[in-house]
């Protein structure tokens, strides 16, 4: 993941090193910088390959993490004209609260760019 997410793009104090997703249900989805320092952006509720990834994203509209905060991000993955096709849902964004309008448009531009830049890498690793 973090050879596709742009580097400044995150929620750590520096710039991540890695970004890491632990693979299976209640693995710390989190960013580590090149200090070794850590930041949470959530966890994993549902870890079923090769078709489906479910998280937990604890990131406020502040960008924090916050424990207290969850939202779902839903990854499915589907054979397709000789591909794959990813498909993306982001859901229970009302949990924002006051300002669940305003960060449902940020996450929507957001996430077709981040897409796109897997896609990208996936292409030039086929």
């Amino acid at each position: 993941m973090a050879q596709w997410w742009p580097k400044g793009g995150t929620i750590g104090k520096a710039p991540h090193a890695d970004v890491i997703i632990e693979p299976r249900p209640g693995g710390r989805w989190f960013e580590r910088d090149a200090e070794g320092n850590e930041t949470q952006w959530g966890h994993v509720l549902a870890w079923e390959p090769p078709s489906r990834l479910l998280l937990a994203w604890q990131i406020s509209t502040a960008w924090r993490y916050d424990p207290s905060l969850v939202t779902e991000v839903e990854l499915t993955f589907a054979p397709a004209d000789g591909g794959t096709l990813v498909t993306l849902e982001h859901r229970h964004l009302e949990r924002f609260g006051a300002d669940a309008a305003a960060h449902a448009q940020r996450l929507g531009g957001g996430w077709p760019t981040r897409l796109a830049a897997f896609a990208h890498l996936a292409d030039a690793m086929a």
